[in-house]
């Protein structure tokens, strides 16, 4: 017995020396993934422009405006939102995941308990007579830990955890969707209201026209004709409203869903404030290297590319046996003598099972490196989104505050303009088609205007969603002990 124990014992030394083992590759992004690439890491094209700056995104964008109204809304948002519902559960479930991979890791123990009324053959114990009837019981305790030789077990877990760490980021993208798109339909209400306002002064300004026309008509001073172009025009001008009355409802239907609520929950006066939201500084963009390490769809494209990293190992170490280590203990006998010294029984030592890999072995291994190249190319092409998204809403950023600075330039000529003409009309002193021609521009230019406006506050929204400002700094799930929440531990470490 000494012998076996000690034979087992020197068996064992050479195995737990080398347990440190581990096939399959190492994650590290490659040298020419488009994430290191100088050109996505330097500044964006269009920061020479005074409305923006190079400095850092904060995470509570949103307060930018100095809008308690909005502050209101998002913080609604972030607690009754069902995308965020749904992406919670999703963390929630692949944390779950984790905890179940990471127990693989533990000693599995199984206990064992029977009792049955039966009759054994006689022949194979060399007994000629019938044996009688008896009843039978077995009761044991079996522990065994599977020794992670070739590393299976810490790529499992490394594939597991980069999953809920994908997860976590999924989270913090759908939160980034959240704010953006409650800021989006609440602003988008105050557009509508405002370009309501807009059409329904100049609309004021028509009618007003229409009476004095009607005044002109009925002294003998004026023509009918003017006072049908004046009608004509106030009905055009009155066409208008029932769009932006219509865009007003929509947005408070956009936002009671953003909120969690039914569509009818909240009213227009939800969404109808005076004043477009407006940012009182100039709106911070940084540059490439920032935003790549910000938005948290390139980091779940990141640590999606480790867990599928990861699983090569995984299916690499099914090429090599198993090993286990064990030991169990129990009595086996007649019902009546359980428990007796003659039914005990007891043994411990290493056991080795081996499935001998077979061309479907290397297969799925392949199966593995093709979904990790496959993972590399998508990482690659989250990077390259990110950057075109968000050099596009630049552009379109600051290309429309020069057009809406030229449309407030000519509103303001047209409204004098027409201001002039409509003296002249009123003194005899020119005809009331040019007064109507200079209405119609200002009418033409103050929707336009407005128009911008709403553009303008549109891609401020646009322009926050690209760069994925909010969550940047908040804690990833890290390797921890079983039954310790993540996100408990210490960040882990990206290197782009």
């Amino acid at each position: 017995m000494k012998r076996f124990a000690r034979a087992s014992l020197a068996a064992m030394l050479p195995l737990a020396l080398a347990a440190c083992m581990t096939v399959g590759p190492d994650h590290k992004v490659p040298d020419d993934a488009v994430v290191k690439s100088s050109a996505a890491n330097g500044p964006f094209a269009g920061t020479d422009s005074d409305a923006v700056s190079i400095g850092d995104v904060p995470n509570d964008w949103w307060r930018l405006y100095d809008d308690p109204r909005i502050d209101e809304l998002v913080q609604q948002a972030l607690v009754a939102n069902t995308d965020l519902r749904v992406a919670a559960a999703n963390l929630k479930r692949s944390i779950a995941v984790y905890h179940e991979v990471e127990a693989e890791n533990l000693p599995e123990t199984k206990f064992r308990a029977s009792a049955e009324r039966g009759q054994i053959a006689g022949e194979p114990l060399l007994h000629e007579e019938k044996i009688p009837v008896m009843n039978f019981g077995d009761i044991g305790l079996n522990v065994s830990y599977l020794i992670d030789f070739w590393g299976k077990l810490k790529r499992a877990d490394e594939a597991a955890l980069a999953s809920a760490q994908a997860s976590h980021a999924a989270l913090d993208q759908a939160r980034v969707g959240v704010v953006a798109e409650t800021v989006r339909a609440y602003v988008q209400g105050c557009t509508a209201t405002h370009e309501l306002h807009v059409a329904a002064h100049q609309l004021d300004l028509q009618e007003r026209g229409v009476k004095l026309a009607q005044k002109l008509v009925d002294a003998g001073r004026g023509q009918p004709t003017d006072l049908l172009r004046a009608e004509a025009q106030a009905d055009t001008l009155r066409s208008a409203l029932p769009k932006y009355r219509a865009e007003q409802e929509g947005a408070a239907y956009r936002l009671a869903v953003m909120l969690g609520k039914p569509p009818t929950a909240l009213d227009v006066s939800s969404v109808a404030c005076e004043h477009v939201p407006a940012l009182k500084q100039a709106l911070p963009v940084g540059d490439g290297m920032a935003l790549l390490k910000r938005r948290p769809d390139v980091r779940q494209a990141e640590r999606e590319l480790a867990s599928a990293t990861a699983k090569i190992g995984v299916a690499t170490a099914d090429l090599f046996p198993q090993i286990r280590i064990g030991a169990s203990a129990g009595f086996t006998g007649i019902l009546d003598h359980l428990g007796q010294a003659p039914t005990a029984h007891w043994g411990w030592g290493p056991a080795i099972s081996w499935t001998i890999p077979t061309s479907g072995t290397r297969a799925r291994i392949h199966n593995m490196e093709y979904g990790a190249e496959g993972a590399l190319a998508h990482f690659d092409g989250v990077v390259l989104k990110a950057l075109r998204e968000t050099q596009t809403a630049l552009s379109a950023y600051t290309h429309e505050l020069d057009r809406n600075a030229s449309l407030r330039s000519a509103r303001d000529k047209a409204n004098e303009a027409a201001r002039q003409n409509r003296l002249l009309w009123q003194a005899g002193r020119s005809p009331y088609l040019q007064s109507l021609d200079a209405d119609r521009t200002l009418a033409n230019t103050d929707a336009a205007l407005a128009a911008s406006d709403a553009q303008v506050a549109m891609d401020q929204i646009n322009l926050f969603l690209a760069l994925g400002g909010g969550w940047q700094d908040a804690p990833a799930i890290a390797s921890h002990p079983v039954g310790k929440e993540p996100g408990q531990a210490t960040e882990h470490t990206e290197e782009h």
